[in-house]
């Protein structure tokens, strides 16, 4: 069993502030950092501590700096990069400002990420080698429906939609869940593809879910301290979130998707109702744990920590 994530990998520069700053504002930061990130490194290097099967990552860096220490970061995590390209561009950089009380500000300069616009022969061939596909919207969505179409045919293909602002266009939407297999989403992710099919983003949650739900074959959002619905057909889960102190909640998302990812990979098969709500429960212990600590990669659990935080929990 493999996952192969297809995404972004960005150094990410962190400013600690007291808190976001307003427009027009400037704060004196009380810290910074330089780590690794990007929605797609940051759920292969969650994918890959989750343990039990090999995490591959697909992505472009530039040939600088930053694009050889993330290269090395993501093979100290035992991470398969030989889909790993350097492009003509330089390697993509987020500016992250988060706040004491853990809420973050994120502007991102896609860079070499924006050579992800397709996939090479050798990139195809680890998708195809895949049981789960996982993508997000960090580059360009041709690269995203290249690694739709390249997965096998009993693989799934886990689409985080996020940032979702492209699919707020109607026939970009269409074209997207038209390929998903599962789709992840938080409540404004939703809302904005609600918006790209037509439907009426001020639905009650409830609404949303059964609208969009209908569209794919299985949907998971995630609420925040609310927990997650998993949505398969007519069925529904409520996954509950596990308390914890936000510290950091940059990479809380990413986690959850890298170990949902992992968890359906080991299950070996296109996941109905439980099983995903079983996925997104360790994907949801992972997540608690990632904001309580800072940082993007450096925060992510290892499978012992959330294996200890669900048998606390159960």
């Amino acid at each position: 069993m493999t996952v192969a994530v297809v995404g972004s990998v960005n150094m990410d520069v962190v400013a600690r502030v007291a808190r976001i700053p307003r427009p027009g504002e400037t704060l004196l930061a009380t810290g910074s950092s330089r780590g690794g990130g990007g929605k797609g490194a940051n759920q292969a290097v969650a994918a890959a501590r989750a343990g039990g099967v090999p995490a591959v990552f697909i992505g472009a860096v530039g040939a600088d700096g930053d694009g050889s220490a993330l290269r090395e970061a993501l093979i100290r995590d035992g991470i398969d990069v030989s889909g790993l390209a350097t492009a003509p561009l330089p390697t993509g950089v987020a500016l992250i400002s988060v706040s004491d009380d853990g809420e973050n500000a994120i502007v991102v300069v896609s860079g070499a990420n924006a050579a992800v616009d397709r996939l090479g022969d050798d990139q195809r061939a680890l998708v195809a080698a895949a049981d789960v596909v996982l993508a997000q919207l960090e580059i360009p969505l041709p690269g995203v429906l290249a690694a739709a179409e390249a997965r096998a045919d009993h693989a799934a293909f886990v689409l985080n939609a996020a940032p979702s602002g492209a699919l707020a266009a109607r026939d970009t939407a269409a074209r997207v869940l038209a390929v998903v297999d599962v789709l992840v989403v938080n409540e404004h992710e939703l809302r904005d593809i609600l918006r790209g099919t037509g439907g009426d983003a001020g639905h009650e949650l409830e609404a949303a879910v059964d609208a969009i739900a209908a569209r794919v074959p299985a949907l998971v959002v995630t609420l925040g301290a609310a927990g997650a619905v998993v949505a398969v057909g007519r069925e529904r889960r409520h996954v509950p979130a596990f308390p914890t102190q936000a510290v950091d909640t940059t990479a809380a998302g990413d986690t959850f998707c890298g170990v949902l990812a992992a968890r359906l990979s080991d299950a070996g098969r296109r996941p109905d109702a439980d099983v995903l709500a079983d996925a997104a429960r360790a994907g949801a212990a992972a997540a608690a744990l990632a904001v309580a600590r800072p940082g993007a990669q450096e925060a992510v659990p290892t499978a012992d920590e959330v294996a200890g935080l669900l048998e606390t929990a159960s």
